[in-house]
């Protein structure tokens, strides 16, 4: 992985743990209904147990095992663009949020989702493009879970999101979709009915990383922009020119600020065999380490 910094590559072999999954691997009998929910609610939010002091320090520590120190992190903040989401992407969240607190597992089936159809993207555009795998030439997802700092990070080498996009595609939503997901979200709800599988239908399956984060972190690489960083505590977004420069090659790392109940998903086995329910009908490898 040579275009990753060298500090992180010795942080995953030190507790290197993969499993490769494909979509051969995957056997009739390991399916499983997705429309259940979890055997173990792992309860509500919290976020008033701590005080902000706790809170700045967990974010600065986010993005601090990327390479950037305190000082360069507050400068950082200082220096991003902020932004209001769209009134229908907040409503739809706190629907999501509201709706799914008990099913909160969801959150990694959709990124892995999201990952995947990232990565058929930049291989289908690859076809007629021999350039188009020249930052990356890899086609992968990695799951890595990081304890210490109570960071849960997926990354993908697919196709990276422009400035332009991260400002877009994950601060605002089509309007002509937004009534007709909101209408199918409350009469499920209404009926008693599943609404897991809705997000997924209507392309919403990001906002679900707010169900275990206290603050989701966005850095993508797409090869016609710089790389970027996009974070967002579900108020507000910021977004902002990375200040390491190009370290994915081209891609996405989706890092989550896990809240204090939510630290199931830093185990190991927890990840792997939700990446094993979820991973059916994805046809790349996905690797999970553990730090």
């Amino acid at each position: 992985d040579s275009h990753r910094p060298r500090a992180m590559r010795a942080l995953w072999v030190l507790g290197l743990c993969c499993v490769l999954l494909t979509f051969g691997s995957v056997r009739a009998d390991d399916e499983v209904d997705v429309d259940g929910t979890v055997e173990e609610d792992l309860g509500k939010s919290r976020e008033g147990s701590r005080t902000d002091d706790e809170v700045v320090q967990r974010e600065e520590e986010a993005i601090q095992l990327d390479g950037l120190n305190a000082s360069q992190i507050r400068e950082l903040r200082e220096k991003s663009e902020k932004f209001a989401f769209q009134a229908e992407v907040n409503r739809m969240m706190k629907l999501i949020i509201n709706s799914l607190y008990k099913n909160k597992e969801i959150f990694l089936r959709e990124l892995i989702s999201n990952a995947s159809d990232a990565l058929d993207k930049i291989r289908l555009i690859s076809l007629t493009d021999e350039n188009a795998l020249a930052g990356n030439e890899e086609l992968t997802v990695k799951i890595k879970c990081d304890k210490e700092k109570n960071l849960l990070h997926v990354t993908d080498t697919g196709v990276g999101m422009t400035r332009e996009e991260l400002v877009k595609n994950l601060g605002t939503i089509a309007k002509s979709g937004t009534s007709e997901f909101l209408n199918k979200m409350t009469e499920a709800q209404e009926d008693g009915q599943s609404t897991s599988e809705l997000i997924g239908q209507f392309g919403v399956g990001f906002y679900s990383a707010f169900l275990v984060a206290d603050k989701v972190i966005v850095t993508s690489k797409h090869n016609n922009d710089t790389q970027h960083i996009w974070e967002s505590d579900s108020n507000e977004f910021s977004v902002i020119a990375d200040p390491r420069g190009n370290t994915l090659g081209r891609g996405t790392t989706i890092t989550l600020v896990l809240k204090e109940e939510a630290s199931d998903y830093l185990e190991l086995d927890t990840i792997k065999n939700l990446v094993k329910k979820y991973s059916q009908f994805i046809n790349f490898p996905i690797y999970v380490w553990s730090s």
